[in-house]
């Protein structure tokens, strides 16, 4: 681990264990933070908030918990990931790979999460127990701007998420799949160019399933029901370009109670209808909002763009409807026999 990473997990690993009613905003403080490159203080955002959503949601035992962000052998309590996409975010999870952290260095991501959507998520996730919305489980940020922060060394905001692949052994055989509706053009892809971008970090952006999930009647009900009512969620907010996150593994590699909090059956593993396989699935990233001003910016230039290149239609230039329709009907195609 770099010198840059080991201090940004120093830095989460101690807001996670800091008091952040007991933070006060001082001119020394400010003037100490603001010279640091690698190093950063955070604190919990709406940490009462989120801690309610863990306990009496999730049913999220506190101390274990806190314990997946302890090392108790003076090691890092964090392995990092690397760079996941075109975000810029950087990646760690932690040492049992119960949660992932990840950081929203764009600021329209972060505002919207943080303005726009937390409250409503709340609400949410408390009346729909069994969404497959990502789990949030904290959100960090700096209170202080830092030389780091500035010149993008050290992200200032950070989620802390359930991680769904929690349970895979390292020569396990799971399959992962980040899916999008595959009939939108993707500036943040086709507009980059391929020499400052790598094959794996291209190949991330929008997978295709090669199978179809084969369900009982009862769960590909059930499914179907959660991700409309789940997308409709999304839409109202007026999101785009969110994902989901599908993972396929054969039925002897897992333990079903192999979760953190309560096993809701797409974080267990649904099985399929043959015996083969269990799924599991969560809805990802869906910071990206058409009201926010770079996405409507971003909106703006492809669409300019698009006169003169004549891609098609684009996930940023969509409305937040028109992308609920096509990633149904996307789930639509996959399934099978329902």
């Amino acid at each position: 681990m770099g010198r840059r990473q080991s201090a940004l997990s120093r830095s989460i690993q101690r807001a996670l264990f800091r008091n952040p009613d007991a933070f006060r905003k001082t001119l020394i403080g400010r003037i100490l933070a603001f010279f640091s490159l690698f190093y950063i203080k955070l604190i919990r955002y709406s940490h009462e908030t989120f801690r309610k959503l863990r306990n009496e949601v999730w049913k999220i035992d506190e101390a274990e918990y806190r314990s997946c962000f302890r090392s108790e052998d003076r090691t890092l309590p964090l392995n990092p990931m690397g760079d996941m996409g075109f975000s810029g975010s950087t990646f760690f999870s932690t040492q049992n790979a119960k949660f992932l952290i990840k950081s929203l260095p764009r600021h329209f991501e972060h505002s919207f999460f943080r303005e726009d959507l937390f409250h409503p998520y709340y609400e949410y996730m408390r009346s729909h127990r069994d969404s497959l919305l990502v789990w949030i489980t904290d959100y960090l940020y700096a209170p202080y701007t830092t030389l780091g922060s500035l010149v993008k060394t050290t992200p200032a905001h950070h989620i802390i998420m359930a991680n769904v692949l929690h349970g895979r052994g390292q020569d396990s055989s799971w399959e992962t799949y980040d899916l999008k509706p595959i009939d939108y053009f993707y500036p943040e892809r086709d507009l980059v160019p391929d020499a400052f971008v790598s094959e794996q970090t291209l190949s991330r952006l929008a997978d295709e399933f090669p199978d179809k999930i084969r369900l009982a009647r009862a769960d590909c009900d059930a499914f179907r029901r959660m991700m409309a009512t789940d997308t409709q969620f999304l839409c109202d907010a007026n999101a785009v370009d969110y994902s989901l996150f599908l993972v396929r593994y054969p039925v002897g590699e897992a333990p079903e109670v192999d979760v953190v909090g309560r096993k809701s059956p797409w974080r267990v593993g649904v099985p399929s209808v043959d015996g083969k396989w269990r799924y599991r699935a969560v809805v990802l990233d869906f910071f990206w909002a058409k009201h926010k001003l770079h996405a409507q910016a971003m909106t703006g230039m492809v669409q300019t763009f698009n006169v003169i290149g004549r891609q098609g239609p684009m996930t940023i230039t969509t409305t937040a409807e028109e992308y609920r329709n096509k990633f149904l009907s996307m789930v639509d195609s996959m399934l099978e026999g329902c």
